[in-house]
């Protein structure tokens, strides 16, 4: 089995191509606008609603049939970005949902990454996730065999607490002058994670999500904010989108119409005015 979850080994729908992110004629979503960011996400009329929560019915295609019933996100800002939207769609979806993205780290390679390994074993705890997804994140800073090293950690750490780990590739963003320095280690992180995956198909998986965003940057379809890094509103929405069309082919999951979920109350998160999201 191809662990890698994207669009290679299978031809898409023309309605779920250019970065999911036209607009459609069945829904328009009205979201708060959000500067340079892309123009929205694509809702087909034919899409279902909401999954019903007790609705227990999964695919044959992946690790588990009754999953993901409680999702668990990690990442650092870009994934806190994500997580407002990431919330609404699992909730429509009758998923329970919990981020750790943070802001400034979240990242589980070297010294940078002690509060996550700190935190990481009590969540999984508490929260009892069946299902884990970890954005590569953009301080996963360390040389190619320390990434593996560290991604293979997570792997067992989050299989022991008896979850999936999905490890998800970060979008494109600008390399500023902080993130130059490391830009050989920002370009191997993604590598060293689907290498990881590919050891452990029953329990890890890699999704790439070039097929969303592409890989420049600057693009339309990368749908970055002003800054070139974080996504604003439509840009999390597609990904949420997305995100949930991953869980669909792995697990049968049923994701929710983006109409049950894009135009709630999570547009207005915090998170988006301080990224300066109009």
């Amino acid at each position: 089995m191809d662990n890698e979850i994207n669009s290679g080994g299978r031809t898409l729908p023309a309605r779920r191509v250019v970065g999911y992110a036209l607009a459609a004629a069945a829904v328009a979503l009205s979201l708060t606008g959000c500067q340079d960011s892309g123009t929205g996400v694509e809702v087909s009329a034919g899409e279902s609603a909401a999954a019903d929560a007790s609705d227990g019915a999964r695919g044959s295609g992946g690790t588990r049939d009754d999953g993901p019933r409680r999702l668990l996100w990690m990442g650092d800002s870009i994934g806190e970005a994500q997580a407002p939207a990431l919330d609404a769609a699992m909730k429509a979806g009758g998923v329970a949902f919990e981020s750790v993205a943070a802001a400034g780290g979240g990242g589980v390679v070297g010294e940078i990454a002690a509060p996550t390994w700190d935190r990481l074993p009590k969540t999984l705890k508490t929260f009892a996730p069946d299902v884990v997804a970890y954005q590569v994140t953009t301080y996963d800073w360390g040389t190619p065999a320390e990434q593996r090293a560290a991604y293979e950690r997570l792997v067992k750490t989050v299989n022991e607490a008896g979850a999936d780990l999905l490890l998800v590739s970060a979008p494109p963003f600008e390399l500023d002058d902080f993130y130059q320095p490391h830009k050989k280690e920002i370009e191997s992180a993604p590598r060293s994670a689907k290498s990881v995956a590919a050891k452990h198909p029953d329990t890890a998986a890699f999704l790439d999500a070039s097929a969303l965003w592409g890989e420049d940057s600057g693009a339309e379809q990368a749908q970055r904010g002003k800054d070139g890094i974080h996504s604003c509103q439509q840009g999390s929405a597609a990904f949420a989108v997305w995100f949930g069309e991953q869980l669909e082919q792995r697990y049968g999951f049923d994701p929710a119409a983006a109409d049950a979920w894009a135009t709630g109350e999570w547009t207005g998160d915090q998170v988006y005015s301080r990224l300066g999201c109009a």
